[in-house]
């Protein structure tokens, strides 16, 4: 009996053929093969349904191939779709990412990212500049109207339930009153951490966050830059950031890998949606999220949850943090406070009137945040040097 008779048929490169263009499988026949090897019977049918994959195999089991038919069957779509320009670029980490920095090399269409040899790439030094690249790779970005931002990150959390998720703010009186509100009146699972927490309370959570699958954060930029957050499925940008080094420290935190997308999402402000121009002078490309034209009724919950004085309170407390916080914003041509319709920012935080707020107070002080951080470091340098495990 003829050997490959014998092999379970799921192994012969003819199974892929739904898969697989014919052009492709012809070639590999031409070089003499006709079953796959283990690692390629577990990746390819993976990889070529566009799957994250990372995969481990002794030298000379046919990586190679497990990576290379699928970067191959990308680029045939692209052609067959008549897209212009569509190449496979093959590159050492810091090379690659001198060519991303050069105006004329397009990446923002990219469709996937392999890295070979991971485990020498990192040995050798080459993990910042990984990160650099991931960290540039097309994100997401949303449009809602200012009033039904609340709304609007009530639909995603929804949506990413069973995953691990990152969302920021940018006071920490927000992520209290965003907390309080999902974790109370909407059951959701969530935690929170910001820089006014100690640091006993803030590495509690984070521990509890680690060993969490399906759960969200709802954070500060101080306090997690202070911490050693794990890498999760899903960033959130609530509150966008202040320039394009700050959204690149915010995405670094999410797992993408090779055909991961949507994972990394910025809602704007209607009058903030020039911040996606901005980034792109910076070389980061940002693709228009879903759109969302119903949205559950939260208002019973929000009712029930501003008839209680403290809570209204705490609500007064982040719509003042969440003016304030512009105070600081580098790009005051894109987050304006003139162009910014304060009454709908006050409704998006439950209140039918708008509190009065002096934006010159708090964060106004050119050095604070840095202070604050300086402080929340130097405590979690002194008190607490156990690792999570």
């Amino acid at each position: 009996m003829d050997i490959e008779e014998k092999v379970n048929p799921r192994k012969k490169f003819k199974y892929l053929k739904d898969q697989v263009s014919a052009a492709t499988l012809q070639a590999v026949k031409a070089m003499g093969f006709k079953i796959m090897t283990d690692i390629q019977a577990e990746v390819l049918p993976e990889a070529l349904d566009g799957a994250d994959v990372v995969a481990t195999a002794k030298t000379g089991s046919g990586k190679t191939l497990a990576f290379l038919i699928p970067a191959v069957e990308t680029v045939i779509k692209c052609m067959e779709k008549q897209i212009q320009g569509v190449h496979i670029v093959v590159a050492t980490p810091g090379r690659l990412f001198d060519h991303m920095r050069t105006k004329e090399f397009d990446y923002r269409n990219v469709c996937c990212l392999v890295l070979d040899e991971a485990d020498k790439i990192f040995q050798y030094g080459f993990e910042e500049d990984l990160k650099q690249i991931i960290n540039r790779l097309p994100s997401k970005y949303a449009v809602c109207e200012t009033e039904y931002r609340l709304w609007w990150l009530h639909k995603l959390l929804k949506k990413t339930r069973n995953f691990k998720v990152m969302v920021f703010f940018s006071s920490c009186k927000s992520v209290e009153f965003h907390h309080e509100f999902f974790s109370k009146y909407c059951e959701a699972p969530v935690l929170c951490i910001h820089g006014k927490m100690s640091q006993t309370d803030r590495t509690d959570v984070i521990t509890n966050f680690y060993n969490a699958e399906k759960v969200a954060l709802f954070c500060t930029d101080l306090a997690a830059r202070g911490l050693d957050i794990p890498a999760v499925d899903w960033i959130v940008q609530f509150d966008p950031p202040s320039d394009a080094n700050e959204y690149i420290h915010r995405v670094g935190r999410t797992a993408r890998g090779m055909g991961a997308e949507g994972n990394a999402v910025i809602l704007l402000r209607p009058d903030e949606v020039e911040f996606v121009s901005y980034l792109k002078e910076s070389k980061i490309y940002l693709d228009k999220y879903e759109s969302w034209d119903k949205f559950a009724n939260l208002q019973p919950k929000l009712d029930a949850a501003m008839s209680d004085p403290q809570f209204h309170e705490l609500a007064v407390e982040a719509f003042q943090g969440y003016m304030r916080a512009f105070e600081v914003k580098k790009l005051k041509h894109i987050f304006n406070l003139i162009t910014m319709d304060v009454d709908a920012v006050a409704r998006s935080f439950g209140l039918k009137e708008r509190p009065d707020v002096d934006v010159r107070i708090g964060f106004s002080k050119k050095h604070r945040p840095r202070k604050r951080m300086a402080a929340m470091l130097a405590e979690q340098s002194a008190g607490n040097n156990k690792r999570i495990k």
